[in-house]
């Protein structure tokens, strides 16, 4: 496996310090392998010391005016994203994750890199904060360090901290309200913009009707919508996926992960002491990974166990519990599957019949004759052949993910994995409450009632074997918004994991 980079000065060596772990784990995210993703993120973080260099070089501060930059931490995330992109162009995308190399060829990636205002209205906003705002902002929010350590790192007033973040807040929540009446847009979206911003300004605002079919239907307004709702209307989810782009709400659950796993140790700091040193590469990323690994041991230890006491009479598999969906990650699940452990089927075997020491021999357990006949019933045809125990395995698996969800309105994200190679694609599922599609990006979509079919896009209709397909859609609800079902893949039916 590639080594850490080794930082060139003091202020390399801090930031290397800080923010390698998230770099490293996002780059995880990216990557179809570790070696892989200590590779990219080597190459990012150094990307990423070079932006940082260049802004910050006399030419530039002598300009008169600071020239917008995101903050450190994910400034360094989008290198990840940058480099990966390099590393499809020239020919090694065979080593980033499939499901990314899609997202690279579609719009939701060239909206990161086109005209400035069409871009993430979240990127936007926080590139327009003064960097230690955004940069108070982006740990609190996306990486979950607790305030006294981000207060620590920026130099902040512990005591004041809480305060300043809430500021922080309001400034980035007006910034993106700036940037929302900026963008380019039609005259329907012109003239909600203001019933939005009022709505959002407090959570007990109840949402007029014409407003949720209209952020129903308009994925920008939706976005604005996240962006400026306050806390706990799904903030760092917007930043996130706005910010970072492709795996980015998947970002967002390891680092909350990550900090369940510091409470938990009784630990409030943002990294060991013992990694403080350059060069350690130390993935705390995969710190969750090597607790669901114990986990996993003692589930499958106590399934052997459980296999081993069974009464030799009883009957029935004994199988791994799935994994809760609740847990589930948008993109890239680092969890380790649990294998099956399925029970042999009682009774002797009849190739090597077992002696007893003056007993009988226990007869066959099956008759050497024909099969007696039910009563009253009459034998018209030969013995059928038994079916097999085992269905057959399925072709596909699907992962229906609810993204967010408002008033009258939602936003969905659709992942199948299919054994074989497609040349074309059709998925269908079935909605259970009305539900009614408005938009759908990475496919082609059609709605016949409860109905819905997604086809391919021109730029992702080739899927190789044991790949995954994935398109996403924002829809509405009323009264209830339960999951969709019943999923085909060119008409076969996929099982929902």
């Amino acid at each position: 496996m590639p080594d850490p980079p080794t930082p060139q000065d003091a202020t390399e060596a801090a930031l290397f310090s800080e923010c390698w772990d998230t770099v490293l784990s996002y780059a995880d995210l990216c990557t179809a392998g570790s070696a892989a993703a200590t590779q990219l993120a080597r190459e990012a973080f150094a990307r990423g010391m070079r932006e940082a260099r260049t802004t910050d070089s006399p030419q530039h501060r002598n300009a008169g005016r600071r020239p917008p930059r995101l903050p450190r931490t994910p400034l360094l995330l989008t290198a990840v994203r940058t480099t990966a992109a390099d590393w499809e162009t020239q020919g090694h995308g065979h080593r980033l994750d499939p499901e990314l190399r899609l997202w690279l060829h579609s719009d939701g990636a060239a909206r990161h890199t086109g005209p400035p205002l069409r871009r993430p209205l979240a990127l936007r906003a926080l590139r327009d904060m003064q960097g230690p705002d955004a940069e108070l902002l982006w740990l609190a929010e996306v990486e979950a360090l607790p305030l006294s350590v981000v207060a620590r790192r920026l130099g902040l007033d512990p005591a004041g901290a809480a305060g300043e973040l809430t500021h922080v807040r309001s400034l980035f929540r007006d910034r993106c309200l700036r940037a929302h009446l900026d963008t380019p847009m039609d005259p329907q979206c012109r003239t909600y913009a203001r019933l939005l911003d009022a709505v959002t300004r407090t959570p007990v605002a109840d949402t007029p009707d014409d407003l949720s079919r209209h952020l129903a239907r308009c994925v920008p307004c939706a976005e604005a919508a996240a962006c400026l709702r306050l806390p706990g209307g799904g903030l760092p989810g917007a930043l996130a996926d706005g910010v970072i782009g492709w795996g980015g709400l998947a970002h967002l659950e390891r680092r909350r992960r990550a900090a369940e796993v510091r409470l938990g140790a009784g630990r409030d700091d943002a990294h060991d002491p013992d990694d403080e040193q350059a060069g350690t590469g130390t993935d705390r990323a995969r710190v969750l990974r090597g607790g669901l690994l114990v986990a996993a041991a003692t589930l499958v230890s106590l399934l052997a166990l459980a296999v081993t006491l069974m009464p030799r009479g009883g009957t029935g598999d004994v199988a791994a519990a799935p994994a809760d969906p609740a847990a589930r990650r948008p993109v890239a699940d680092p969890r380790p599957s649990l294998p099956v452990l399925t029970r042999a089927p009682d009774g002797p075997e009849p190739s090597s019949p077992r002696p007893t020491d003056g007993e009988p021999s226990a007869p066959p357990s099956a008759p050497e004759g024909p099969d007696p006949e039910p009563q009253g019933s009459t034998r018209t045809s030969a013995r059928t052949t038994p079916t097999p125990r085992e269905s057959p395995r399925p072709a596909c698996h699907v992962t229906y993910d609810l993204v967010g969800q408002w008033p009258d309105g939602f936003q969905a994200a659709v992942t199948v994995t299919t054994e074989q190679a497609l040349d074309d694609w059709r998925v269908a599922f079935t909605f259970r409450d009305g539900q009614r599609v408005g938009q759908m990006w990475d496919a082609n979509v059609s709605q016949d009632g409860s109905r819905v079919t997604a086809t391919a896009a021109d730029y992702n209709q080739t899927v190789p074997a044991d790949g995954s397909l994935a398109f996403g859609f924002i829809a509405s609800w009323r009264g209830r918004n339960s999951p969709a079902h019943d999923f085909t893949l060119n008409g076969r039916e996929c099982t929902r994991t």
